[in-house]
């Protein structure tokens, strides 16, 4: 390094020894320089930059935008919300491109969708922000804008960001029209009493047809047709009229700026350098750096490092003030401090909490297990972060005797399941074994014993090997959902005869438009959650689309259904079923373990029982040794002699010998089943 000194590499640097002492000779430089400095690996480096440079640099950092000068009346927040693939994301992207708050480029695809399995997957999954400065009829208006997913596993995400808002763009495909989800995002705008300004997406394309569009629109919502904005999001055709439709049509916020602060943490994420990231809606006063705030959920103060908004990116900023989204930094070093639906107020200026959200209800259940018990403690902190990103996600412990300690989470669908586990692959490194879903039931107790041990009557149970036996309870209760699906009226009586194959028992059916049917079905839970979605889409071309929502409770004939090999019960994979179909899932599950389970040298019995009964059976034959082998001719006597000998072994040794199922053959039945 020091042999290329004289070609002159070396001018403006000082390089120095971490260790305080005496400089190197030959390496000098001007004291009265400004410097900045670098840490490198084993020297501390000192570039030396004259006066111009550093007043060059001054004038490039980015100067924070002073939120002081959008009053109440000058701020609009809004979210858009659609069914899956209608066009949110693409709508998002021209708004920001239309406000400059993004360049455009061709690269401007899913600009908001930052997570790596929104990209891969081609949806949004989780809500963003971000807040764009528009100038109409000269006057500059700030408009917050949210994106929400548009999947039914996702509707609390939906949820919570309208409770930031004033209004909703309904975006809706014109050439699909109104689909399942679109009705459901209208009703949570609806109920929350929002302003909604019907969109119609993607009149670029060829089998578009708008006019059809509008009538839906008119006849489902009950919205004036001409009140909708028609657009090709992707051409950016008409997308400024919507900006100005947020402008004169949503309300400003109702807030208080002169009262003390008073701050809703709607979504909040983790970073290891900066602690809890928290998404907040101020309703009252105003937040700067400095502050001290208390959290209303558990009383902590806490200190503000840094507020600021989304633009999409994080922009520090001086101060927010009521009617305004941004996010706050606060020192909330563990991810159980910041609670979404949480308050956030001043030190010395106590107030009435903001109502939050309704808690999300699981619609599945699956245990999730390391695949490594060394790694147990990594992948506790991996769903605690990730349970901060995602609140809806609920967790309790678990233990397992095949595959160790663990937890049972749940999920508001399965598509919720899996891109939580592809989260915590992608952004946490974390190796998981995933169980079959299983959905909450209930048990109404008989005894007063048992409903003193159990403090209440009735009991819910999220883990099948917890599932009480008939004797102790007066009835079982099984979920049920309000399904509707909107399908093109020639596959109705495929659809109908799909339904009534799940139990289902149908509520109402309407025609939406002179070729579209909506019918609306209570199911159980069970029966829609693991296959019925792609039942439905292969029945109907793919034209079908289906939302549901939480219809409570209903008594079923439920049984527990164990699995016994050779005579002994496996706690793993017992099952609670419907008592209709037993016999079909004990079989699935037999004919599952027998294509898993290694050979023995003796007989493997695989039984699936309710109670004594055995409903499905496989067996697992043995190996056998060819012990005729030496027997070249001769009486017949002998070979079965022979024979006799080694059946009365195999028998002795079915009856000491232990099954023990290797840990893969647990994952491969427990596992959620892809192919079906």
């Amino acid at each position: 390094m020091w042999a290329l000194a004289g070609r002159g590499w070396w001018r403006g640097l000082v390089l120095k020894p971490r260790a305080t002492g005496a400089a190197r000779p030959g390496l000098s430089r001007d004291p009265s320089a400004p410097t900045v400095r670098a840490a490198t690996n084993s020297w501390t480096t000192d570039r030396l930059y004259s006066s111009a440079e550093l007043k060059v640099t001054a004038s490039k950092s980015p100067e924070k935008p002073d939120m002081s000068k959008f009053l109440v009346e000058d701020i609009r927040n809004f979210s858009i919300i659609a069914h899956v693939d209608h066009g949110k994301s693409t709508l998002a992207d021209r708004l920001l491109e239309l406000t400059g708050t993004i360049d455009k480029t061709k690269n401007n695809k899913q600009v908001l969708d930052k997570l790596q399995v929104e990209r891969e997957r081609g949806i949004t999954v989780k809500a963003q922000t971000a807040s764009l400065f528009y100038s109409f009829q000269g006057k500059q208006y700030l408009l917050n804008l949210i994106d929400t997913p548009g999947h039914v596993d996702f509707s609390y995400e939906v949820s919570r960001s309208l409770s930031a808002c004033q209004g909703v763009l309904l975006v809706v495909d014109a050439n699909e029209g109104i689909q399942a989800q679109t009705v459901a995002n209208f009703f949570l705008a609806f109920e929350a009493q929002l302003t909604v300004i019907p969109v119609i997406n993607k009149i670029d394309l060829k089998n578009a047809d708008p006019e059809m569009v509008e009538k839906q629109i008119e006849k489902v919502f009950d919205i004036p047709s001409d009140e909708c904005i028609k657009i090709s999001a992707k051409l950016g055709t008409n997308v400024e009229s919507v900006l100005q439709a947020v402008i004169e049509r949503i309300p400003p916020p109702k807030v208080h700026r002169k009262n003390p602060l008073r701050a809703l943490v709607f979504d909040s994420t983790f970073d290891q350098y900066r602690g809890v990231i928290a998404n907040v809606a101020l309703f009252d006063g105003a937040v700067s750096k400095g502050d001290k705030i208390v959290s209303a959920h558990n009383q902590k103060t806490y200190e503000v490092n840094e507020v600021g908004v989304l633009n999409p990116n994080e922009k520090s900023t001086h101060k927010l003030y009521a009617g305004q989204v941004g996010y706050l930094i606060a020192g909330m070093k563990d991810v159980t401090e910041a609670q979404i639906g949480d308050t956030l107020y001043l030190h010395n200026h106590p107030v009435e909490p903001l109502p939050g959200f309704k808690s999300a209800k699981p619609m599945v259940f699956a245990g999730m297990y390391p695949v490594d018990q060394s790694e147990y403690n990594n992948l506790k902190s991996a769903i605690e972060k990730l349970t901060l990103n995602d609140s809806s996600v609920t967790v309790h412990r678990d233990s397992s005797l095949a595959l160790g300690a663990g937890w049972r989470l749940g999920f508001l669908g399965l598509l919720h399941m899996e891109v939580f586990n592809q989260r915590l692959e992608q952004e946490y490194n974390a190796a998981v074994i995933l169980t079959t879903p299983t959905v909450p039931y209930k048990a109404v107790l008989s005894s007063a014993k048992l409903i003193k041990e159990y403090r209440q009557k009735e009991i819910t149970i999220i883990n099948p090997a917890q599932f009480p036996d008939k004797p102790k309870v007066t009835e079982y209760l099984e979920p049920i959902v309000l399904g509707t699906i909107i399908t093109p009226d020639e596959y109705t009586g495929k659809i109908m005869m799909l339904c009534q194959a799940r139990r289902a028992v149908q509520q109402n059916m309407m025609f939406i438009d002179q070729s579209r049917v909506m019918l609306k079905y209570l199911f159980p839970l069970n029966e829609i959650v693991v296959d019925f979605y792609d039942s439905l889409k292969s029945l109907s071309s793919g034209y079908a689309s289906f939302d549901y929502e939480d219809a409570g409770y209903q008594t079923a004939e439920l049984v527990k259904m164990d699995i016994l090999l050779n005579g002994n019960i496996v706690e793993e994979l017992v099952t609670i079923v419907h008592k209709d179909k037993a016999h079909t899932v004990g079989k699935t599950i037999c004919e599952r373990l027998k294509d898993t389970l290694p050979r023995q040298l003796f007989e493997i019995a695989i039984q699936a029982a309710i109670g004594s009964k055995i409903v499905a059976r496989e067996t697992v034959k043995p190996y056998r040794k060819n012990v005729l082998a030496k027997c070249y001719g001769g009486d017949i006597t002998r070979k079965m002699k022979l024979l006799k000998r080694q059946a009365e072994g195999k028998k002795r040794m079915r009856k000491i010998g232990n099954i023990e199922v290797p840990k893969d053959a647990f994952i491969k039945v427990l596992k959620t089943q892809t192919n079906k």
